[in-house]
């Protein structure tokens, strides 16, 4: 049954909160995923406070040029659905390349990083840079090393004094 004029102006309103909101976004292609696949990635990506709506082609492309964003969304293959991060830019695409992995039905198509889009080898590139927990930890385990090392030269330094005056008073 075809939306209505006023269902498809709700639509378009809650893409373009939607879209002034995001930190990131990331298109997929949802032909051929079933309801119960589709429900596990919604699950996923609430979690790490991101969502993901389906929408027609022609409403996207409506909110796109609203925005002033570079990109056709009518000429994308499949069903497309549009993944939405709020919190971090790096969520969506992690979460979908995982999602992928699993489950090849799902096709990314690329998406928009800092206003810009990135093609679908961008994304996967982005999916595969460490969390920021991760590379935290790599610069307080960078910082640590070099002091580690020091106190561990000056401590060796001390055992081998000691043993020599021990082995001195004998």
């Amino acid at each position: 049954m075809p939306l209505s004029k006023k269902q498809k102006e709700n639509i378009v309103e809650k893409l373009k909160e939607k879209v002034v909101r995001q930190k990131a976004m990331v298109f997929v292609s949802i032909e051929g995923l079933k309801a119960k696949e589709l429900s596990e990635l919604r699950k996923k990506l609430k979690q790490e406070d991101c969502s993901i709506q389906i929408a027609k082609k022609t409403l996207v492309d409506i909110v796109f040029k609203q925005r002033k964003f570079d990109f056709a969304f009518k000429k994308t293959e499949g069903q497309p659905a549009l993944i939405f991060s709020f919190s971090d830019e790096i969520s969506p695409a992690k979460i979908t390349y995982q999602f992928v992995a699993a489950n090849q039905k799902l096709k990314i198509l690329g998406g928009f990083f800092n206003q810009q889009f990135r093609g679908a080898e961008e994304i996967v590139t982005l999916a595969n840079i460490p969390s920021k927990q991760e590379l935290l930890t790599k610069v307080v385990w960078g910082i640590k090393a070099p002091i580690s090392s020091f106190v561990n030269v000056l401590e060796t330094n001390i055992k081998g004094l000691i043993n020599v005056l021990a082995k001195a008073k004998t």
